[in-house]
């Protein structure tokens, strides 16, 4: 950490549900915080707390020399930095600019090359962890940018959050958020199906919610088996296989259970019809299938 980067001037564009908690944990930073928001009325509470207030993110640019950028999506995104009064109508050579918003990776490497034209430096930084990881300062940063740029920004990002990774280039950050949403969404839409076969076998819903809850915060829930550095099939001597193997085992087993009550009480289960298909092949642990001829 250099002494600029843990003193240079921060500002925040974007004081929604996400962008509000995060710049919150920024109103000590040493450099001192500029915010920016078309709602007069949640930048209120910052200047109270001490932060500097403007009306556009151009002015932002003109205070800050990192800038944290929280909107809705692709065009907004896109507006705070190349608009009129966009953050590269002022932004002095060097600010680097973090989007925190989940857009798209092409946009990313679109506006890393718009910003790269006036010497400004582009990250893509989705988070996970939502509002209260953010309150707590515990969020998980996903960045995507040169190495420099990272450094620069590691200082102020450790006020909000306390994981950090490096995925690569401008939009890996993003793939990697995207990668992981598209877990969180279909353990959600799992986790409805569950709820309609506890509900028809008559069980308490809020319940077995608290089940859920408290065994994934022990076993890590479906992270628990994001180990490996590849998805190939595992050899049957490598140390995964029967690690990776018993996850298979109680898996198949218990999956087969579910469908089979789901069968008697006339609950459709296709997610776990689909799990229990492809579990092994997922797992990289899929049974050889023996050749009869050899036999």
């Amino acid at each position: 950490m250099t002494t600029e980067s843990a003193s240079a001037p921060v500002g925040f564009i974007g004081l929604g549900n996400m962008g509000a908690p995060i710049a919150r944990r920024l109103l000590d930073w040493p450099g001192g915080l500029t915010v920016c928001d078309v709602r007069p009325e949640v930048i209120e509470p910052f200047v109270a707390a001490g932060a500097r207030a403007v009306a556009e993110p151009a002015q932002v640019a003109t205070h800050a020399r990192i800038i944290c950028v929280t909107v809705i999506d692709d065009a907004q995104v896109t507006e705070v930095l190349t608009g009129p009064s966009g953050i590269l109508s002022t932004a002095a050579p060097g600010t680097v600019v973090a989007v925190h918003s989940t857009i798209s990776d092409r946009t990313a490497q679109e506006l890393a090359a718009r910003c790269a034209e006036h010497q400004v430096e582009f990250v893509d930084a989705p988070v996970s962890g939502g509002a209260p990881g953010a309150t707590r300062g515990s969020l998980a940063v996903m960045v995507g940018g040169s190495a420099a740029a990272v450094d620069r920004i590691r200082p102020p990002f450790g006020c909000f959050s306390d994981l950090i990774v490096h995925a690569g280039p401008v939009g890996a950050g993003t793939r990697m958020k995207l990668a992981r949403n598209l877990l969180h969404f279909i353990s959600f839409t799992a986790a409805t199906e569950a709820q309609r076969l506890a509900e028809a076998a008559g069980l308490s819903l809020t319940a077995l919610g608290k089940v859920v809850r408290h065994s994934d915060a022990v076993t890590g829930g479906p992270g628990a088996i994001m180990l490996r550095d590849t998805t190939a099939p595992i050899d049957p001597d490598d140390f995964w296989f029967p690690i990776l193997g018993h996850v298979r085992d109680l898996g198949e087993k218990d999956l087969a259970l579910a469908l089979d009550l789901g069968d008697r009480l006339a609950v459709d289960l296709p997610l776990a019809q689909l799990a229990l298909a492809r579990l092994a092949d997922g797992l990289g642990v899929a049974e050889p299938v023996l050749d009869k001829e050899i036999l």
